[in-house]
């Protein structure tokens, strides 16, 4: 059973969704010890003693600067992508605090957004880098 499923169906987890099933769109984006993963063509049984952080689970109250920047910009439209896109963002985030332009599109471009609010995207992560900046300091 992929993760994606045991997530939906069993745990009633459905902040992470179904995109393509092939792993290629990056809507099923968890993180797996940290690392962006897509849930959709993980097996279950290849994660014990793992951790699995969902959307869900990024932040107690939606707080994170990532969703926060999120929310500044506009960048959700239809909506169906973006836990994906953040999940996959705050993955870059912890391994890159200060990424630059290119970072971010490296980062970001095996996430699809129907919608094409990429530039709103980019413009969200690097507001939550600075917020996570000023965190730290």
């Amino acid at each position: 059973m992929p993760l994606l499923w045991f997530l939906r169906d069993r745990l009633a987890f459905t902040g992470t969704k179904f995109g393509c099933g092939k792993g290629l769109c990056g809507a099923c984006t968890v993180h797996v010890n940290g690392q962006a993963t897509r849930s959709c063509v993980m097996p279950v049984g290849a994660l014990a003693g793992r951790s699995i952080t969902t959307i869900e689970g990024l932040s107690e109250n939606a707080d994170h600067p990532l969703q926060k920047a999120w929310l500044e910009v506009g960048v959700p439209q239809c909506g169906y992508c973006q836990a994906g896109q953040i999940m996959n963002a705050a993955s870059l985030l912890a391994t890159n605090p200060a990424p630059n332009e290119q970072d971010i599109d490296n980062a970001m471009q095996g996430n699809i957004c129907r919608c094409g609010t990429y530039q709103r995207i980019k413009k969200a992560i690097n507001i939550a880098a600075d917020e996570l900046a000023k965190e730290v300091s």
